[in-house]
């Protein structure tokens, strides 16, 4: 395992997110390369603070929208606000909607004030829109497609590989495997889409013995397929179309549209 793999490994762990395997692999790895406990550490110390900098609260529909309206009525040529109500129910530094522009000349301070309160409004926008940003972020690496997880960890391992064939569409297949990992994945941009009650099926090939790993579909001609079982060095990685469901006889019904060796 290398460091980009450990670190990768190492932010799962900080979010509590790993596989059992996973698991195993990072202590492991850190048994195995004490230096990079300090990758650990950074990443622990991340997850801690972005647990505990706030309390989770889920905020209204309508925040945005009332400080967009605030904002609105708030005078942007350097007017002076008066505030109209009684002064204690107006929290401080923020206009009331009573309130009423008069001339610039009544205190030469008043544009700074306007612009410290239109600061803090903006600010209160770019809260909301980073909190919900990086809910997003983080939701987006946890609920990675496993397909999309194990291109990562292959590309992420010393002896990765790949090959790239062209599709008789124009398009192509590229698959990305490695040894020490026994795993691979095919990759396709401009496969076309098939027919309703047809799929491709993915196959290891060893020798002249198939080996089904698994079905896939090429939605507007781009998949990223994790081939299923492990890959052995030699096999030949390929593909047919078959019924829905993949072939019923465990063996290849038509020829294959994609053949790659990985010797």
């Amino acid at each position: 395992m290398n460091e980009q793999e450990f670190a990768e490994l190492a932010a799962g762990a900080a979010l509590d997110a790993l596989s059992p395997d996973d698991q195993q692999r990072y202590h492991s790895a850190l048994a195995a390369h004490p230096e990079w406990q300090r990758i650990a550490d950074e990443d622990a110390d991340t997850a801690g603070l972005l647990s505990g900098g706030a309390t989770p609260v889920v905020p209204s529909p309508d925040i945005r929208a009332a400080l967009l309206a605030r904002i609105a009525i708030t005078p942007q040529n350097g007017d002076v606000i008066q505030t109209v109500s009684a002064p204690d129910t107006v929290p401080e530094g923020l206009p009331d909607a009573g309130q009423k522009p008069l001339g610039a000349e009544s205190t030469p301070k008043a544009p700074v004030r306007r612009l410290r309160i239109l600061f803090a409004l903006a600010a209160c926008l770019a809260l909301l829109v980073g909190v919900g940003a990086g809910t997003v972020a983080i939701n987006t690496y946890l609920n990675r497609p496993a397909s999309v997880i194990a291109l990562q960890d292959i590309q992420s391992a010393d002896d990765a590989q790949q090959a790239s064939v062209t599709l008789e569409s124009g398009g192509t297949a590229t698959a990305h495997w490695s040894a020490s990992l026994g795993k691979s994945v095919l990759v396709t941009d401009g496969m076309p889409s098939l027919p309703e009650g047809e799929t491709y099926e993915l196959w290891y090939v060893r020798g002249d013995t198939p080996v089904s790993a698994g079905v896939f579909a090429a939605d507007g001609g781009d998949a990223t397929a994790a081939l299923a079982g492990d890959m052995h060095a030699g096999d030949v990685i390929a593909v047919t179309v078959e019924q829905a469901g993949g072939s019923p006889s465990g063996s290849p019904t038509t020829d294959p549209v994609v053949v790659i060796p990985t010797a």
